[in-house]
């Protein structure tokens, strides 16, 4: 009984030591690891032709959610130990599904992002990428109508894959 009472004690003492060394990383239920505690992401601006004036807006401030939220990363304006830039690179809308009498039944809405990241904590950490992500609606639909829900929906998409490169190293 003694014997196994040494084993738990070791047992736990090399947990408490495994936790404390790892205490400066942080880690959330998202799946992201970082020793980072800020991050600096910039306004995405749009140099894609048809994009409309609220795509910037609308991604960079999900952008920050995600990063803010999931990441648990303090937004700073500059300096950040991780760092995101980039912008809208392309916006297209492209008839789908052609149907009898050349009329078309859905809509693809494609919005590309072009993003450049920095961890300052890690020289190798750095990467360049274009992220496309697309929404279907119905050709008969009201675009200015729906057209912020189906931003919302890319730009969900668009960050989680930039989250999951980033943090999460998928």
């Amino acid at each position: 009984m003694s014997r196994l009472k040494s084993i738990l004690a070791l047992a736990l003492t090399l947990l408490f030591i495994l936790g404390m060394s790892t205490a400066c990383h942080v880690y959330s239920f998202t799946g992201a690891s970082t020793s980072a505690k800020t991050i600096t992401i910039e306004y995405f601006n749009s140099k894609a032709q048809n994009a409309p004036v609220k795509a910037s807006q609308l991604f960079t401030e999900a952008l920050k959610n995600k990063f803010v939220n999931e990441g648990n990363l303090k937004q700073v304006n500059s300096e950040g130990e991780l760092r995101i830039t980039g912008y809208i690179s392309n916006y297209t809308l492209t008839s789908k599904s052609p149907q009898a009498g050349e009329t078309s039944a859905q809509v693809q809405m494609t919005l590309t992002v072009h993003v450049d990241y920095v961890n300052t904590l890690d020289e190798k950490d750095h990467w360049s990428q274009d992220f496309s992500r697309y929404s279907f609606y119905e050709s008969t639909a009201n675009l200015s109508s729906i057209e912020d829900a189906k931003l919302g929906e890319i730009n969900t998409q668009l960050v989680e894959d930039i989250f999951n490169k980033a943090l999460v190293k998928w």
